[in-house]
């Protein structure tokens, strides 16, 4: 039964008597007095304005509630029952208001560690990195025309450079053998094909140019700017000209310097810089048969990276330093920070730079022009354009090239990491330095360091420096 509020009525209290009460009169109370309690909030909180509601709809901490039952009194038959405590007044009750809570913590650190997922791009900064990347993907697939790679290896000496190569493959035969019967060679034929293509394209096949020489009487030009390019040059694949004028003063001709993009126009110039470089180099890579990959970085500079069948895996090449399988020699030799470095390919293309930056607090410059699902989506789109066309089998291989790769990665990363635990970890390199700039070295360290001195005189026939000098006809004895 309830009134026409809709508050429950409560039974009524029985009237006191000789005959006791029963044993769940007092329980039964109690739930009717908490539920009346309860339609009275909840009539009070309808009859509020939406904010309000929100704001006083949390009960607040410090308010606890016993839900224990009252002990029922036990009657007895030589002490008159006592009348129950009259109910308290049917208002509802006053509940504290909650002031308004801090917004949230923000997460944003945490998120780091959160697994990158694809994303297309959207902004303006984005898209057009996608366009720059998707244009550079192109470059490769001009090498892969079989008349024009003949016309390539029409410009090697191939006896030479196979001569060489199988020189230094014997080489790398014999000392694998003297080391055991289960040891490899460091490097098989085909990359001694590439190291010495290598070295006849740096000293005798391609000029380096900065400014070129007048063509009328050989003095040194000034940079005078850029020029539009000409029909001719145009068609030949120069998208820019740099103009140049002779510093003779009964001279002062102007020359033209192209920058040419296309590999096969280069076979005749035979002159340029890094671009011009890497390019023709890396289409002679691909005419002598081995995979190859084309370095785009966006600190200005380019080399090649070439698949060795023999270490299964992609080595560092750069024509212009005659660097092979030297990947930290930017950042390291040069010490210059890297931000991003895209390996292009005829099978696609990947995110070659943690090869390149094993530091990222030390040599990684910001990545700032796109975020990184953006990235891993437009790689993977140049990836689909590319092996859209390809068999299963040959697909398959090239996903577990690249799983191969990832892991390579992974496995820098912790060298990495654990390279600088070591270094600041009791004993390592930075604990070293910080005793020999306070005047006093490790005891380990100077004990190997007498050890080091004692083994080397006892080599050369010395008397031992750590010991008390003896006379010299003892010595001589």
């Amino acid at each position: 039964m309830a009134d026409k509020n809709g508050v429950p009525r409560r039974k009524p209290v029985p009237q006191p008597s000789s005959q006791p009460l029963p044993e769940s009169w007092a329980a039964d109370l109690t739930v009717q007095f908490r539920r009346t309690l309860s339609t009275k909030r909840m009539n009070a909180l309808s009859s509020r304005p939406g904010s309000q509601r929100r704001s006083s709809s949390r009960v607040p901490t410090e308010i606890v509630v016993d839900q224990r039952p009252p002990p029922v009194p036990q009657p007895s038959h030589n002490v008159a029952v006592q009348s129950p405590p009259p109910l308290p007044s049917r208002e509802a009750p006053q509940i504290p208001t909650i002031p308004s809570l801090p917004p949230p913590p923000s997460y944003e650190s945490t998120l780091r560690n959160i697994p990158t997922v694809p994303t297309p791009p959207t902004d303006n900064k984005s898209l057009r990195l996608r366009s720059m990347l998707l244009s550079l993907a192109n470059t490769p697939c001009r090498w892969e025309n079989p008349g024009l790679l003949d016309e390539a290896l029409g410009a090697i000496p191939l006896q030479r450079i196979y001569d060489e190569a199988q020189e230094e493959s014997d080489v790398f035969a014999a000392e694998a053998a003297s080391l055991g019967p289960n040891t490899k060679p460091a490097w098989g034929y085909q990359d001694c094909v590439i190291r010495s293509l290598m070295k006849w394209f740096r000293r005798e096949f391609f000029e380096w140019v900065n400014n070129p020489r007048c063509s009328t009487c050989r003095s040194p030009t000034i940079a005078r700017g850029m020029a539009a390019p000409l029909p001719d040059e145009s068609a030949r694949g120069a998208n820019r000209v740099e103009l140049y004028q002779c510093a003779h003063a009964q001279c002062q001709s102007f020359e033209r310097f192209p920058r040419y993009n296309d590999a096969f126009v280069l076979l005749q110039t035979r002159r340029g810089r890094v671009g011009e470089w890497a390019n023709c180099f890396s289409m002679l890579c691909r005419a002598v048969g081995s995979r190859v990959r084309w370095v785009w970085n966006a600190e200005d500079h380019v080399w090649t990276e070439v698949y060795s069948v023999h270490r299964k895996r992609w080595v560092h090449v750069d024509c212009c330093e005659e660097a092979w399988d030297a990947p930290l020699l930017y950042t390291q030799g040069w010490n210059r920070r890297l931000s991003y470095c895209i390996a292009f390919s005829a099978d696609g293309c990947c995110d070659v730079t943690r090869r390149y930056v094993r530091n990222p607090t030390d040599h990684a410059a910001p990545r700032n022009r796109c975020s990184e699902g953006v990235l891993m989506h437009i790689i993977r789109e140049i990836n689909t354009l590319r092996r859209n066309d390809m068999d299963k089998k040959q697909r398959f291989q090239l996903n577990a090239e690249d799983m191969k790769e990832d892991a390579e990665f992974r496995k820098f990363i912790i060298e990495a990491l654990a390279y600088n635990i070591g270094r600041i970890s009791p004993g390592g390199d930075d604990a070293k330095a910080a005793s020999r700039r306070n005047g006093r070295s490790h005891p380990d360290a100077q004990k190997a360091a007498e050890a080091r001195q004692a083994s080397r005189a006892r080599a050369r026939g010395e008397n031992d420096p750590t010991q008390p000098a003896q006379p010299r006809n003892q010595r001589q004895q």
